[in-house]
């Protein structure tokens, strides 16, 4: 048989390395450690990609898609935060970056009434690897939330716009990991008021009261969750971003906190 010329290991002469190449949008399963039932199941987005050296033409693209499978049926946390070092050894590469992304569903009851609905947020696990250094585990959360305006109640008589807002929140952890749900709970009560999938008129009725008790502004949403995060003394790191997608505005309202725990912070 003739042998197959591999291109990818031709030489470059342009003299310019890549700082990521891999693959991108590969569906795999993934079970998810759960607070309420231990784990559940659900579909993860994969990203993989490595380093390449400004003399290799291309990497080997199969070989992303083959340390993937190597955990055959499905992937975990622990599996998850394996994949770069493996990648590194499979790619000869210096560097290793690994997402994972997958809906999260959560049971959530209405506030009056009681009725269960599902409610789905999404999750990304972030892991990063170089050789002969530690690891780097960041977990991102995207939280729906309401928020009500502050300057519009205290200049109406009557009512205060509200609007969605979404929050992107972060978090590297400095010991032992926190639940999920306790990090949804953590960004939810920072808000005007969380949000639910199921809600009847009783149910209306106190969401909008508790909001027009509760005004923030996307400023004091990115304040609250730094306090409450600091309190947790559980990360290294966090970024919190909010985005108001305001219901009298043709823009979106944004703020972000970002703080290194693991060293001096400057204010």
């Amino acid at each position: 048989m003739k042998e197959l010329k591999d291109m990818q290991m031709e030489r470059d002469t342009r003299q310019i390395a890549i700082d990521r190449v891999g693959v991108r949008g590969i569906r795999f399963p993934i079970i998810v450690s759960d607070k309420e039932r231990r784990t559940q199941s659900t579909v993860a987005t994969v990203a993989l990609m490595v380093d390449l050296p400004e003399q290799y033409k291309g990497t080997h693209m199969s070989r992303f898609v083959e340390a993937l499978h190597e955990h055959k049926r499905y992937l975990d946390v622990h599996t998850a935060v394996r994949l770069p070092n493996r990648l590194l050894t499979k790619l000869n590469a210096r560097r290793a970056h690994v997402e994972i992304e997958f809906p999260f569903f959560r049971l959530k009851k209405a506030p009056v009434s009681g009725k269960e609905g599902m409610m789905d947020y999404d999750v990304r696990y972030e892991i990063d690897a170089e050789r002969d250094r530690p690891g780097r585990f960041t977990l991102t959360l995207r939280v729906p939330v309401t928020t009500l305006c502050p300057c519009s109640k205290a200049m109406s008589e009557h009512s205060a716009h509200n609007q969605r807002g979404l929050v992107t929140y972060s978090v590297r952890f400095a010991g032992a990991a926190v639940w999920i749900e306790d990090l949804i709970d953590l960004v939810e009560g920072c808000a005007s008021c969380q949000l639910y999938s199921l809600l009847k008129r009783p149910d209306e009725k106190f969401v909008t009261d508790y909001a027009y008790e509760h005004p923030v502004f996307v400023e004091d949403l990115v304040r609250n969750i730094a306090v409450a995060t600091e309190r947790y003394q559980a990360f290294s790191w966090y970024r919190a971003e909010a985005e108001n997608f305001e219901s009298i505005h043709n823009h979106s309202a944004y703020a972000m906190v970002e703080r290194d725990l693991s060293s001096p912070r400057s204010n």
